[in-house]
């Protein structure tokens, strides 16, 4: 949180507690406006305290700021004012926003970070597909959010562990094996069918084949010795690509953790046993059900079925009590939309093991579809009618894939245009902020050959004397204001797991930018002038590249 925030926070809570409001418990959040001329950054918390005072939201925004009126120094804050509903609005004084360059320029790669977290350590779990195929668009979407998640975690002062959660037991092992063995008899002459629900895809055959050119024909029949074998090589061949395409998205991960080690660990059994001796475990029907009701789901959970066999949540409870026995204070989980009655349930067994609901986050990641003009284009593993990631990755490149990806939220369905994604036009949103980039790293070397600005190894130096107040256009005003929003931005996609606030960001800052650019020069007959601007647009060089690392996407330098 910047100074800024800081002291408006601590504004509005003396105040609050001098009307006597009750606002115990209750965070002041600082958000910034949509709207422009709703100021620079406002706060709903009159709205958040009207159905405990049983008031008019607006009238106790209009309280709130008439004594903040009273103690906000103008050289801070220009103007405070109360809208309906019940919103209160702060501007900025053209002060404080001069002073966000120096800040810029001085801080550089850090410029947006911060300590609040006090490295709390956080393992964030995601795309854990499982290795039965090649990894389809949802799963990109989720590396992508995922990795980019990370980053602004990690930015923000939290110490983050990726991991990738290897699902290599099971029903879909089976199939995969069998699959595999089907497609390698097929190739030695018989006429086989593929199990109910086998995988049908390409891959299968291509694996089949290469067992087929080492081995020849040495396996005839489906046994539990050619079920091991043909899933060993089916996944260690599928994760080899697996591994392959994430590296080529940009992704890596700081563990694997394997369902099938863990499972042979007997940490499976030894929780269940721990939650038995505490009373959430009990038998019924022949199986062994988990108490969750204790904790707010709407019904008991199997954990071991009537044939012995554990039930995914089995595992899945074992799993998240090695995670915070590794030190984690919060684990968060990106999970698809077909997951979402899961989470009452796991969490649930994070309280059974003594831990707050809250340890546990999961962040349901909506679906991808994708689109070649008019033409939606299928994804299926089974069926083997699918656009793959690196497909994807290879046709519109990787920075693209990545930011397109992260253009809604979390939450939200997304709509995935190929052709906007391939354009090298200002149409295509992540082409456009590149374009800004490369067109300041331009300046930059034009203004090195002039002589103007003082560059050391490419690190731009304002001139000491350089006056701020040049800086006075409503184009340069508005990159000014949105230049100090960048630390905020990232707080609250910090805050709320949400990485689609930056692309917005972004967006915002290069197209105040370009606005800026075509309307004014920035080295101009007046020396003054121009060291000003020239320092506006390092710092506006200085962002991108910071907010564009974040999200995995790359700056080139000239386009």
């Amino acid at each position: 949180m910047s100074v800024i925030e800081s002291t408006l926070t601590n504004a509005i809570q003396k105040v609050v507690k001098q009307l006597g409001f009750p606002l115990e418990g209750e965070e002041i959040i600082l958000e910034i406006p949509r709207d422009e001329q709703h100021g620079d950054l406002a706060t709903n918390v009159a709205m958040r305290l009207a159905s405990q005072l049983k008031q008019p939201p607006l009238s106790i925004a209009q309280k709130i700021t008439s004594e903040l009126e009273k103690s906000l120094h103008p050289s801070v804050i220009a103007r405070v004012e109360a809208k309906a509903p019940g919103f209160i609005n702060f501007s900025l004084s053209p002060q404080i926003l001069y002073q966000a360059i120096p800040v810029i320029l001085h801080e550089k790669e850090r410029y947006g970070s911060s300590d609040f977290s006090k490295a709390e350590p956080v393992l964030l779990e995601f795309v854990s597909a499982n290795p039965t195929g090649a990894l389809s668009v949802a799963h990109g979407r989720q590396a992508a959010v995922g990795d980019s998640l990370a980053n602004i975690l990690e930015f923000a002062g939290f110490k983050v562990s990726r991991e990738y959660y290897l699902n290599n037991v099971g029903n879909q092992m089976n199939l995969l094996a069998q699959s595999i063995f089907v497609r390698y008899r097929e190739l030695l002459g018989e006429k086989l069918s593929l199990p109910e629900g086998g995988y049908k895809g390409s891959y299968i055959g291509d694996i089949a084949r290469g067992i087929l050119t080492r081995e020849g024909d040495r396996w005839r029949e489906w046994n539990e010795q050619a079920k091991d074998h043909f899933l060993k090589i089916g996944v260690e061949t599928i994760l080899t690509g697996i591994r392959k395409d994430l590296e080529f998205f940009g992704v890596h991960f700081d563990s694997w953790f394997s369902q099938e080690e863990l499972e042979k660990s007997g940490d499976v059994q030894g929780v269940l046993q721990q939650l038995k001796e505490k009373g959430f475990v009990y038998e019924q029907d022949k199986a062994l059900w988990f108490k969750s009701t204790a904790f707010g789901d709407d019904k008991d959970r199997v954990v071991i079925k009537s044939d012995g066999s554990f039930t995914y949540l089995a595992p899945d409870i074992a799993y998240h009590r090695d995670k915070l026995s590794r030190g984690y204070k919060k684990l968060i989980n990106l999970w698809g939309p077909d997951h979402h009655g899961y989470i009452p349930r796991l969490r649930a067994a994070i309280q059974s093991l003594g831990y707050p609901a809250d340890t546990l986050v999961v962040l349901i990641v909506q679906l991808t579809t994708l689109y070649e003009g008019k033409r939606q284009l299928k994804m299926s593993t089974r069926e083997g009618e699918f656009v793959t990631l690196l497909e994807v990755t290879e046709v519109v490149g990787r920075d693209a894939a990545r930011f397109f990806f992260l253009m809604r939220k979390v939450d939200a369905h997304l709509d995935f245009d190929l052709e906007l994604a391939k354009l090298q036009t200002v149409e295509n949103p992540v082409y456009y902020i590149q374009y800004a980039y490369a067109r300041i790293c331009s300046i930059r070397e034009f203004a090195q050959k002039e002589g103007i600005g003082q560059y050391d190894q490419d690190q731009f130096t304002p001139h000491p004397q350089t006056n701020f107040e040049y800086l006075q256009t409503p184009e340069e005003v508005k990159i000014l204001k949105i230049l100090r929003q960048f630390p905020t931005t990232v707080q609250i996609c910090s805050q709320l797991y949400e990485p689609f606030y930056l692309t917005l960001y972004l967006q915002r800052l290069a197209e105040s930018f370009h606005q800026f650019y075509h309307q004014h020069r920035v080295v101009t007959e007046d020396a003054g002038l121009s060291q000003a601007r020239l320092a506006l647009v390092e710092a506006v060089r200085i962002v991108i590249a910071n907010g564009l690392k974040l999200l995995g996407v790359s700056t080139p330098e000239k386009m």
